[in-house]
């Protein structure tokens, strides 16, 4: 078994300009001489693609470079970064799939810097389970989140040390 390899922890994460979640649809369609469009699910997984942009110092765009030669085999292997989703920031499992033939475009800017382009394809996006959309739907969050944090309050703070737990 392979260790996944990391994003440098000396590189900055994607930038928010042109970032965007693109899933691939999980839902086979078929058109019907009459009637309505039949659908259905065809997949329980399916990958996102990810288009994202980094803005680099030389030193950090050399770095990248070297990283991706050297610890992704050009690109061909996984590896394990943090990116934006809907439960914040948390880490995915990615691959670079690049646009067209280039598995990424590099542009030198002023400065000195350099703007990398690039789409990420990413396994499985982590998010809320069954019971955490259930309490969602049924609760009203900001009050939920306010008697959470009185609750916290109470057993952290207002009880004495040998009380609790």
């Amino acid at each position: 078994m392979t260790t996944l390899v990391s994003w440098p922890t000396r590189l900055p994460l994607p930038t928010y300009d042109g970032y965007a979640l693109e899933p691939e649809s999980a839902v086979s369609r078929t058109d019907m001489e009459s009637g309505p469009a039949r659908q259905r699910r065809r997949f329980t997984q399916t990958p996102t693609r990810i288009p994202v942009r980094w803005r680099m110092s030389a030193v950090d765009f050399a770095t990248f470079e070297a990283w991706f030669r050297l610890k992704l085999d050009d690109g061909a292997d996984w590896f394990a970064i943090s990116l934006l989703g809907g439960s914040g920031i948390a880490a995915h499992e990615a691959r670079f799939v690049g646009q067209g033939n280039a598995p990424y475009k590099a542009v030198p800017s002023r400065g000195g810097a350099w703007i990398v382009t690039s789409v990420l394809e990413v396994r499985e996006r982590p998010m809320l389970d069954a019971g955490a959309l259930e309490i969602l739907l049924a609760e009203d969050v900001v009050v939920l989140f306010a008697n959470i944090q009185t609750l916290h309050s109470t057993l952290h703070v207002g009880l004495p040390v040998s009380i609790r737990w």
